[in-house]
This record gives structure tokens, C-alpha cells and sequence, in this order.
């Protein structure tokens, strides 16, 4: 036997929409207590800074003497400094190592998500550089890029490279420092994938095997559609690490030799550190940012915003 619900009477409706109300507000309240620490941490130590930052590039500043109003000063001086124009090509190349480490990253993805025996061994093997700090992982790669190093050997027997160290040529410099981001990003970008991968449904790649759908059909048709939002974000990330690329050349070659791979923060670096300029600093710092925005803005438009039907 059922009882049919009693129907509410008006203050009784009035009443149980002041307690929801009063509900709604006290979640509300508690949500943005929770919240609090985190908004005051992002206003300290992000807000501010870009703020702070923005205004320090149109003045003259060096710590020890307030600030000065200089207007468009440090942004003349910085593009009239062929230093500064040669740091931005070396960044600019070195954005050479997104598309690379990419199509690698996806390619390992592939492999490790594979139902075989022993898969997660290899899955760690290739995330072990990632949780490497890159002061280690400079100082073994400059130790194997000496003239009696594993490189030198291993290029030298295959008859590539008979030269002394990579990183003391600057034909080789760059390209053996990029070398480095890509083994180390590989692991990184592959768990991304991996994830990505796991998120797209297995009865659609079934379907079309079923259908007589190649190998390349099924991985062209829907699984590479299905990872473009990976894609997208994992190009973002690579692409605005590649141009603000700095510990790598800290730690392996300081920006040598004769310049060859002084990158544009290594520049700001410079300025701000070593010369104590910090408003030409900070106008080479937004000029990076304006760069690495246009090419996040280059990233959504060649991945379709990152839409797997798109």
C-alpha cells in the first residue's frame, strides 16, 4: 500500500526554500574558505609578480635606487641588442624538439599500452629521467658529451662525428643540449598519452577491425582523432618549456661556447642577475611571454582547438 505525498503547504514551501537558501550559502562560504589559501598564494606569487614585472620593464631599476619611469627605453635597447636577437634564435630553434618529442612520446605510448607481460617494468624504465632533477642529468650528459665520453665513442665507431666534445663545438652545442630535453620529456609526455590512450574507448577500435579496418586505418581514423586534446595540451606545454628553456643551459654549457646557445631567458637571466638591470630583464620577459601566447595560439589552431571531431 502506497500513501500519496502531502502537498506543502505555501509557508511550509517558503520555509524549506529559506533553509535550502541558507544551505547554498553556508556550501558556498565553506567552498571559498577552502579556497581562501590557494587564491592568496596565486595574488603573492603570481599575480603580483606579472604585475610588478610589467611595470618594472618601463623603468630603470637595480635594486639599490627606487624605480625609474622610463617608458619604451628598455624595449629599444633590447631590440637594438644582437645578443638578445641571437638568444631568441636559439630559442626559436629549439622549438625544433616539440614536434620530435611528440610523435616519440605517442609512438612509446603505443608500446607500453600494450597488455604484455612485465609492461609496467618498462613503463617505470621510461618515466625514471623525468624524476631525475636536471643538475644530475646535466652533469651525466656533459660527463658522456666529452672527447672520451659513450657519445664521442658510439658516434665515432659509426663514423657521424669525429670531432672533440659535442658541447665545446657550436655547430653541435644547441642540438646536443636539445638532445637532452627529448630524452628526458619523453617519459613525461608518454604518461600523458598512456592516459590518453586508456580514455578512448576499445569497442570503437574493435568495431573497426571487425569491419576489415587496417592497423594505420584504425590508428589515423580514431585513435589519433581521439588523442587531439592530449595533442593540444601536450604541444602547449613542450612549446612554452622550449622557449623558456633555462636549466638545461645552466647546467651544461652557461650559454657557450661563444654563444651558441645563449637562449632569450638565459638573457633576462643575465641582465637581471649579472648586470642588475631588471627592467631590461623584465622587457625581455614579456616579449617571451608575447612569443610563447602566439605560439599557443598557433598550437589550438593547427590541432583544431583540441576537438577529437574537429
Amino acid at each position: 500500500m502506497t500513501s500519496t505525498p502531502r502537498r506543502l503547504s505555501r509557508r511550509e514551501e517558503l520555509r524549506l526554500g529559506t533553509a535550502g537558501a541558507r544551505r547554498t550559502a553556508r556550501n558556498t562560504l565553506i567552498a571559498y574558505a577552502f579556497l581562501l589559501p590557494f587564491l592568496i598564494m596565486l595574488l603573492a606569487f603570481h599575480t603580483w609578480p606579472v604585475i610588478f614585472g610589467t611595470y618594472l620593464a618601463f623603468t630603470e631599476y637595480n635594486i639599490i635606487n627606487p624605480p625609474k619611469w622610463v617608458g619604451l627605453e628598455n624595449f629599444r635597447e633590447l631590440f637594438a641588442d644582437e645578443q638578445f636577437w641571437s638568444g631568441l634564435r636559439n630559442s626559436l630553434t629549439y622549438i625544433l624538439v616539440v614536434p620530435v618529442i611528440q610523435v616519440i612520446s605517442i609512438l612509446v605510448a603505443l608500446l607500453v599500452n600494450r597488455p604484455l607481460k612485465g609492461i609496467g617494468f618498462f613503463r617505470t624504465a621510461y618515466y625514471v629521467p623525468v624524476v631525475t632533477s636536471f643538475a644530475v642529468v646535466g652533469l651525466i650528459w656533459t660527463w658522456m658529451y666529452q672527447q672520451d665520453g659513450a657519445v664521442n665513442a658510439v658516434l665515432s665507431a659509426l663514423g657521424l662525428y669525429k670531432g672533440g666534445s659535442l658541447l665545446n663545438n657550436p655547430s653541435t652545442a644547441l642540438y646536443a643540449v636539445m638532445f637532452v630535453t627529448l630524452w628526458k620529456g619523453i617519459g613525461y609526455y608518454m604518461v600523458l598519452y598512456l592516459a590518453g590512450l586508456q580514455s578512448i574507448s576499445p569497442e570503437l577500435e574493435e568495431a573497426a577491425v571487425i569491419d576489415g579496418a587496417s592497423r594505420a586505418q584504425v590508428f589515423w581514423n580514431i585513435t589519433l582523432p581521439g588523442l587531439r586534446p592530449t595533442i593540444l595540451v601536450c604541444s602547449l606545454m613542450s612549446t612554452i618549456s622550449a622557449i623558456k628553456v633555462f636549466e638545461e643551459i645552466y647546467v651544461m654549457t652557461q650559454g657557450g661556447p661563444a654563444g651558441s646557445t645563449y637562449t632569450a631567458l638565459f638573457y633576462t637571466f643575465s641582465r637581471a642577475f649579472g648586470d642588475f638591470r631588471y627592467g631590461l630583464a623584465a622587457a625581455g620577459g614579456i616579449v617571451i611571454a608575447v612569443i610563447s601566447i602566439l605560439f599557443g595560439i598557433l598550437n589550438f589552431k593547427l590541432t583544431k582547438g583540441g576537438k577529437a571531431d574537429g
